[in-house]
């Protein structure tokens, strides 16, 4: 077949959305179908805890009506994920299961950073449009129902990204509890939007000059699309004319809102905080451009279905921003970056001569990666417990494009660098970690506490190591004039740990320059 038929759901905070699309290497990702229902799903969740018995009837309706549409474009495929509403809910688990029972539809809940990756990488397939926007200061601006992304790009490369709780669905209910006049609402938000960004402020944009603001969102994103508003290029307004879109939007009733552009009355006031929040955002990093693609998670989805087929080729490279998410953390907690440097080098020279040995992919080279960059983080809170710290520093910071499993596994890769590894018995009652992950966490921590072994000193001693698997014996051969008896006798214990994971024993073989063998 030269195409694939495939349909993205999007079990979100305020409405349920599905995609259709037909996906192909010679045209790429092309949309045919997009059908929406709004239920509020959010304001069960964020109001009480739980979603009603009501609200799930309804998204099982709604969802086999999806299953219907599905089943008449014969899609090839599906993906169905659920984000904050249902992520945050005291059931999740009885709702995924009856989901399950009454449509068919197996829903997958993800994330806060794997759903604004997504959205990022829906951003990502506008190709030029985006690459061109990214090279000067850039903001991407990701506004859910529970919450607001804000990521940070810095010359093509993504520098730092954190959670805000500005979501519309919490302000709108916010808005309504106070019970006060809509002419004081924009004084309201401006207060919460300042207090949340304040600190990002003067953490991660001090300094710096942000051109430029991606925006998604379910509104203002959409109407930036719309001929009603007669832009000359659709999707981009300078800060001025946003500042006019926002003073009209003050000066109607949400009747006149919904007339002029053709929504409901209820999407009217999330349009109208949305339209606050960002023109309050641009005057405060003093941007003087917004773009909204107009992509949703949808979109992502389906760029996510087509990269993992190889139904397409990205042109953005997305490991690199992960590997600078970490960079950002490791940098704000005062790694020792050169040392940090070394142990990826050598730790990933040992992963890559162990591929028949371990069976482990690409990913889990990325977060072996990641592990020796943030393998220092925890001593900015305290020298003696720096893998108890390390591990906390690394759960308390979004790494965006990792899931939670992932984030948890790189945590203690590099907890147990430091301290002595647990098994499986004991660590299950301290972690979510199932056994897969566990045993990636015990083949990666083998593999980096012998890394950071031979790098036991903070002074450079070699640059360059060579590491070759034979009978049965790893043979590591590093060449330097520098004395290493230090890390000699501090590698028998990691050594006995790395063969008690492989059955491989690591030799180090010293070559001093000139030849001599130690």
């Amino acid at each position: 077949m030269a195409y694939k038929t495939f349909a993205a759901i999007d079990v979100g905070s305020y409405e349920l959305a599905m995609k259709i699309f037909e996906i192909s290497a010679k045209n790429g990702i092309r949309e045919i179908d997009h059908i929406r229902h709004r239920v509020e799903l959010g304001t069960d969740t964020y109001n009480t805890g739980k979603i009603s018995k009501q609200r799930v009837e309804e998204v099982c309706r709604i969802l086999k009506e999806f299953r219907d549409v599905m089943q008449s474009y014969q899609v090839d495929a599906y993906k169905a994920y659920g984000t904050s509403a249902i992520r945050e809910t005291e059931n999740t688990t009885i709702i995924l299961d009856r989901i399950r029972a009454r449509t068919g539809i197996e829903v997958e809940v993800i994330s806060n950073s794997e759903q604004r990756f997504l959205d990022y990488k829906a951003i990502a397939s506008k190709g030029e449009s985006f690459e061109s926007v990214i090279r000067k200061g850039t903001v991407i601006v990701d506004i859910g129902g529970g919450s607001t992304q804000i990521s940070l790009f810095d010359k093509d490369a993504l520098v730092a990204t954190q959670n805000l709780r500005l979501g519309l669905l919490r302000l709108r209910e916010r808005l309504l509890s106070m019970q006060v006049r809509q002419s004081e609402y924009i004084r309201l938000i401006e207060e919460q939007v300042d207090n949340q960004f304040e600190v990002m402020r003067r953490l991660f944009l001090e300094g710096r000059k942000i051109e430029n603001i991606i925006l998604v969102d379910d509104y203002l994103s959409l109407v930036m699309q719309s001929p009603v508003l007669g832009l000359e290029n659709p999707g981009f307004l300078s800060r001025k004319e946003c500042k006019k879109f926002v003073e009209k939007m003050r000066e109607s009733s949400r009747a006149e809102i919904s007339r002029f552009l053709g929504i409901s009355e209820e999407n009217a006031l999330l349009l109208s905080i949305s339209s606050e929040m960002i023109r309050r955002m641009m005057e405060t990093m003093d941007s003087r451009l917004l773009w909204a693609p107009g992509v949703c998670l949808c979109d992502g989805i389906a760029y996510e279905y087509a990269e993992k087929n190889k139904l397409i080729k990205p042109e953005h490279d997305f490991v690199k921003d992960i590997l600078a998410c970490a960079d950002n953390i490791g940098h704000r907690f005062m790694s020792n970056a050169s040392r940090c440097a070394l142990m990826e080098q050598i730790a990933l020279e040992i992963f890559d001569s162990m591929k028949r040995i371990h069976g482990l992919k690409e990913r889990e080279r990325l977060l072996l990666q990641l592990s020796a960059r943030l393998n220092d983080c925890g001593k900015y809170i305290s020298m003696a417990n720096v893998g108890e710290c390390s591990y906390s520093i690394i759960m308390a910071n979004e790494i965006i494009g990792l899931s939670h499993m992932e984030r948890e596994i790189v945590a203690n890769i590099v907890k147990y660098n430091r301290v002595d590894f647990e098994y499986y018995s004991q660590l299950r009652k301290l972690t979510l970690l199932d056994q897969d992950s566990y045993l990636t966490v015990a083949k990666l921590t083998a593999i980096l506490k012998i890394a950071n072994g031979l790098v036991r000193s903070y002074r450079e001693k070699f640059s360059h190591i060579k590491a070759t698997l034979k009978d049965q014996k790893l043979m590591i051969n590093i060449d330097t004039s520098e004395d290493l008896t230090l890390e000699m006798g501090l590698l028998l214990p990691k050594a006995d740990f790395f063969e008690e994971v492989f059955n491989v024993r690591p030799v180090v073989r010293h070559t001093r320059r000139g030849g001599a063998v130690v």
